[in-house]
């Protein structure tokens, strides 16, 4: 499974650009493997990024702002979710990982249906 990293890379916003920055350096730091997507260059994925967000993660008014974190098609959180995690030393269960390499889980919402769904996959190698 791949954390992939929603960003805009012709923001305006200083504080945008300082979480994406802040999330990006986390998982670079932390050797967590991760692909970075930019919303401003690729319109499907944008539409794709904002019809993934669960409602109740978006603002009153508005869009969601990047960055928007997801491991592979679940939804894990925003900069303020991330920010949490790190906070509470509880980074790898916010993305869905485990803290062993061989083994990663995630657990995600699936927006359009409201259901909460469980995920295990076992990566192929020796897990002795």
């Amino acid at each position: 499974m791949v954390i992939k990293v929603y960003i805009a890379s012709s923001t305006g916003s200083v504080a945008v650009k300082k979480h994406q920055q802040a999330v990006i350096g986390f998982l670079e730091a932390n050797r967590i493997s991760f692909q970075e997507i930019d919303i401003t260059m690729l319109e499907d994925q944008r539409l794709w990024m904002y019809h993934n967000i669960p409602r109740d993660k978006w603002p009153d008014k508005g869009n969601p702002l990047p960055p928007q974190i997801f491991n592979e098609d679940c939804y894990c959180g925003d900069y303020e979710d991330f920010f949490q995690s790190k906070e509470n030393n509880a980074v790898f269960a916010f993305l869905g990982l485990s803290s062993q390499p061989s083994v990663k889980v995630s657990e995600c919402t699936h927006n359009h249906a409201h259901i909460h769904a469980c995920l295990l996959s076992f990566l192929v190698g020796d897990l002795t």
